[in-house]
């Protein structure tokens, strides 16, 4: 498989930033940088400098951290926002302008000539300055392609590296991304970066689609938050482009601690059945799946645990098999006889049906009570077991 030709700019510490009652310390903002630097990731987009003195600072500190990775820096297509990102000490800049109809109608107030114009100035300007350009097309999506085709053309002779296709609504399925991509990117004489929100939850998907067809540089966030319904997610991203794109450049092993510190800095915890980083994104209960997948993990396990440097863990409860159950019984050390293991295996299933959990604990005062001898604490399974949260092992 020949590996797609892609690069990451993730925009967790300026999209997601947007993220509604998300804000990020310098300190925050830095460990997270260093911790996407170290994934491999080629571009950071550290934030938007002209938001105030503090962002900035916070911006320039990136910028001289030495990373590996870009850093990039959002801009409006207006003098001051080019050099707050200048003063900021960036190596790129995602220089920015609506074209759709209702946008030019509302937001600039403005005929599309007239925006244009001065945006190919600050972008003239930026270039000048020694910046990367990356032009982007805000509501590209409710954009006639013609005129995107004129922008993106324009903006390469001006010396941009990049044209931003931006889906800013979130409102393309992935088959309408794929009509688009496959009409602009033959036409267009500088590399496409994707921009994909997630309102109608096709984010990824329509990313990477995009970059199946040839999209270069694509925007993610750790955790997929962003604002509103929020953006592509990284993880999910990293993991299709190693598995579907033929890339193995990334560290993806420091995947699983990044979105946990992105997710204690926001507030913002991830669903169990969340992709690559949810609690049960490798956890199996299903008795079918574990007698199988202790033969061959393969038979139910597309992502390899090993790819994010994580282990499957399987979860005791109603679903659980009598194979499952003597695999976990063992590697705690348990060793008891068949009609023991289908003894406790009865109990598990009927407290599973009162939505009681099996953790450690209770499996230990399970197997005491069926075998009649003290093998952990001594306590019998009783009214004061309670009924905890599901376990996984």
């Amino acid at each position: 498989m020949k590996p797609w030709h892609v690069e990451i700019c993730d925009v967790t510490l300026r999209d997601g930033e947007q993220t509604p009652g998300v804000s990020f310390t310098a300190e925050e903002k830095m460990d997270i940088a260093t911790r996407l630097d170290a994934t491999g990731v080629e571009v950071i987009e550290a934030g938007f400098p002209t938001v105030s003195p503090h962002e900035a600072e916070m911006i320039r500190s990136i910028s001289r951290a030495d990373l590996d990775a870009k850093i990039c820096g959002l801009a409006r297509a207006c003098r001051e926002d080019v050099d707050a990102a200048l003063d900021a000490e960036v190596d790129m800049i995602g220089l920015f302008i609506a074209l759709s109809d209702l946008h030019l109608r509302y937001k600039h107030k403005k005929p599309r000539e007239v925006v244009v114009s001065n945006a190919i100035e600050q972008l003239d300007y930026a270039i000048d300055h020694g910046l990367i350009v990356r032009f982007g097309a805000e509501d590209a999506s409710r954009t006639d392609l013609g005129i995107l085709l004129d922008i993106y053309t324009e903006a390469g002779r001006h010396g941009a590296s990049y044209g931003t296709y931006a889906d800013t609504t979130g409102r393309l399925t992935p088959l309408e991304m794929a009509g688009v991509m496959k009409e602009l990117i033959p036409k267009t004489p500088i590399p496409i970066a994707i921009h994909a929100h997630n309102d109608l939850g096709c984010a990824t998907a329509n990313t990477l689609i995009a970059a199946e067809l040839g999209a270069f540089q694509l925007h993610t966030t750790v955790n997929g938050i962003g604002e509103r319904a929020g953006n592509a997610s990284l993880e999910e991203v990293l993991v299709s482009l190693v598995l579907k794109g033929g890339i193995d450049r990334y560290d993806l092993t420091e995947i699983p601690a990044l979105s946990e510190r992105v997710q204690k800095y926001t507030g913002i915890m991830m669903p169990v059945t969340k992709p690559v980083v949810g609690a049960n994104a490798f956890a199996h209960e299903s008795g079918i799946h574990i007698a199988a997948i202790l033969e061959n993990p393969e038979t139910y396990e597309f992502i390899p645990p090993s790819l994010l440097g994580v282990e499957r863990r399987f979860i005791l409860g109603k679903h659980t098999g009598k194979r499952a159950l003597v695999h976990i019984l063992n590697t705690f050390g348990y060793h008891i006889g068949d009609e023991q293991v289908k003894q406790v295996l009865t109990i598990i299933k009927d407290r599973s049906e009162d939505k009681c959990g099996i953790t450690p604990q209770v499996l230990q005062e399970i197997i005491s009570r069926v075998t009649g001898k003290d093998i952990g604490n001594g306590n019998t399974l009783g009214e004061d077991s309670g009924c905890p949260g599901r376990h996984v092992y």
